[in-house]
């Protein structure tokens, strides 16, 4: 293990490191993936994560349960409160964080459930998303083209660790849709029957749509079931996040 004091903004590693926190889609250039703040730390590690690079603050480094998080790393960087607060892409900046590996593209794995993300473009509502997908039993995620980029910091933070326990597939289009092998089913407002009147299937593929146009056509047209989710207090439509929570837990209810 090397650990290493660095004091200048300059220093190549910090360097590239801003280049990666700073780019929501950087990690697929550099092949790496900026984790910040110790929950995020710790589930990672927690899933049997590998992390080359550490870096934490000067007062991080004094508390003993964040010095052992550093210490899983091959590498330790340690820095002052200002250099972090450079590298950081929080208000308060987070006393450790690790680069790490990012898989790379990955193709969906066929015969799992699976969330389909149709176009989401919200960092938070993606987060949100997987945690749920995580939560409710779910072991894949595919983001067509056009969403949010998975790796990036403001969706790993609103992920909250539900990264490191799902597939993540990403890039796709409908057409690669066909490889999951499992029936998609999806929402809609126009839909016959209600969420909790059919006998969904399992596995299959939720699919949520874009904040404003929802799923597209030629991805409904693909779907083995649509379903409407009740609302009785009038509202013309749920928070794409919220209605995957709803629908993902359905799922997990009627199967248990």
């Amino acid at each position: 293990m090397s650990v290493k004091a660095i004091t200048s903004r300059d220093n190549p590693l910090l360097v590239r490191l801003r280049k990666l926190a700073g780019d929501a889609g950087a990690y697929r250039k550099h092949g790496e993936v900026w984790i910040e703040g110790d929950h995020l730390v710790s589930a990672f590690l927690q899933r049997g994560g590998h992390a080359p690079q550490a870096v934490i603050t000067e007062r991080g480094w004094e508390d003993h349960r964040l010095r052992d998080l550093a210490n899983r790393a091959d590498s330790i960087a340690i820095v002052s409160d200002t250099l972090m607060a450079g590298l950081s892409t929080l208000e308060s900046p987070a006393p450790i964080a690790f680069a790490v590996p990012w898989s790379g593209a990955l193709p969906p794995r066929p015969g799992l459930p699976t969330v389909v993300l149709d176009r989401l473009q919200d960092a938070g509502n993606v987060g949100a998303v997987l945690r749920s997908a995580s939560a409710f039993g779910f072991k894949q995620v595919v983001a067509l083209k056009g969403s949010a980029a998975l790796w990036s910091p403001k969706v790993l933070r609103a992920g909250m660790g539900a990264h490191f326990a799902l597939h993540l597939a990403e890039g796709g289009d409908v057409a690669s849709l066909q490889a999951l092998g499992v029936p998609l089913v999806a929402t809609s407002s126009h839909a016959t029957h209600a969420l909790h009147e059919v006998v969904l299937p399992w596995p299959c593929a939720w699919v949520m749509g874009h904040e404003g146009q929802g799923v597209s056509d030629a991805l409904l047209a693909q779907c083995a079931l649509s379903v409407r989710i009740p609302q009785p207090g009038g509202e013309e439509s749920l928070n794409v996040a919220a209605a995957a929570a709803v629908c993902l837990y359905e799922s997990a209810r009627q199967r248990s």
